[in-house]
């Protein structure tokens, strides 16, 4: 009876906890593929050291002669193992429900940033000098995305704040030009009514364009005539600093040559006298300053002319009209004619 008892016992403590080694291993591997290797590393290593520790405690025991064994702590210490495995998974599925609730948040905001400044930009003349905040914005947000969906919700963070970024700097640049626009706007307005009042006493035509409206008005007599949509050089929230910058004069000039169809690149085309002496005065205390550089050349050739219509600004400074409107126009005005050019007026018309 003595015996049987022995070789009972014997037996029993032969086993290993195969089955919790096996248990925790599986554990560990699932809190490994849910992300806890990056979202909750301190359980998952801890979780990681007690599979170590319990399988080595199994061999260590294995070891030892049949009577001697005892897998008991080795057990214990795989089921703690399991636990924390677990434990591991579930902190990081909360890390990540709780990351991708915020990332989402931020890009919501960011989404809606992006739209309304969208909206805002729409036809402002600042828009070309500042497009590309908006653009690097929209392609941190897209980015932001593909991020989330690999489960690199850091970057993804990271990425959402650098669009946020662009967008600031893009609201300061547009802050500095408001600032630029409303420090000459009496300016602007003054070159306006003196054109308006100049047609009004000698009942001629002028021309007044209005850059921010995109719009070109032809008055006689001080009043309005006709409104012709208009497009202007591919850089025109600034006065023109010299030749090649994309940017439409502003000033007061006049048309000094009519160039019929087959005179002129772009259909028809009204010559203006830029530079005018105010723009050579500017252009000479630009360089003085270093504002541009000693070999930049003052340019020339502004005209009102043919070919617009594309929906966009294009020209190389010029101001274009569609080929419809420049027949329009060139039947009352020609040689002399006042062309005023404003980046913005608010009062006419």
């Amino acid at each position: 009876m003595v015996l049987l008892g022995l070789s009972l016992f014997l037996v029993e403590c032969q086993d290993p906890p195969a089955a919790s080694l096996e248990r925790a291993k599986k554990a560990l591997e699932h809190a490994s593929n849910m992300g806890a290797v990056k979202y909750a590393e301190k359980t998952y290593r801890s979780a990681e050291q007690l599979v170590q520790q319990g399988w080595m405690e199994m061999a260590r025991q294995q070891g030892r002669l049949g009577p001697f064994r005892n897998f008991k702590p080795a057990d214990s210490i795989l089921n703690l193992a399991y636990e924390t495995a677990n434990r591991a998974t579930e902190e990081a599925g909360t890390f990540v429900r709780n990351s991708e609730t915020l990332i989402q948040a931020e890009r919501a905001t960011l989404k809606l940033e992006l739209a309304e400044w969208k909206e805002g930009l729409n036809g402002a003349l600042s828009r070309n000098k500042v497009e590309h905040h908006w653009n690097a914005a929209e392609l941190a947000y897209r980015t932001s995305e593909i991020l989330l969906n690999n489960r690199e919700y850091d970057e993804a963070r990271e990425m959402v704040a650098e669009g946020k970024e662009s967008l600031k700097k893009m609201a300061e640049m547009i802050t500095a030009y408001d600032n630029d626009d409303a420090s000459k706007i009496h300016i602007w307005r003054r070159w306006v009514a003196e054109t308006v009042e100049s047609s009004r006493a000698s009942g001629s035509y002028a021309i007044i364009v209005d850059k921010s409206k995109h719009r070109t008005y032809l008055i006689k007599g001080g009043k309005l005539l006709h409104t012709y949509d208009s497009e202007f050089g591919y850089n025109p929230a600034h006065q023109k600093m010299f030749s090649g910058d994309g940017a439409t004069p502003e000033g007061k000039y006049y048309i000094t040559e009519e160039k019929g169809y087959g005179r002129s690149k772009y259909y028809k085309a009204l010559l203006i006298n830029y530079p005018n002496a105010s723009d050579k005065a500017r252009f000479e205390e630009n360089k003085r300053k270093g504002h541009i550089s000693k070999r930049a050349r003052i340019g020339g050739l502004i005209e009102i002319h043919g070919e617009g219509g594309k929906g966009r600004d294009w020209t190389e400074g010029c101001v274009a009209l569609t080929n419809k409107d420049m027949d329009h126009l060139m039947k009352y005005v020609g040689v002399g004619t006042p062309v005023t050019i404003v980046r913005r007026s608010d009062r006419w018309p």
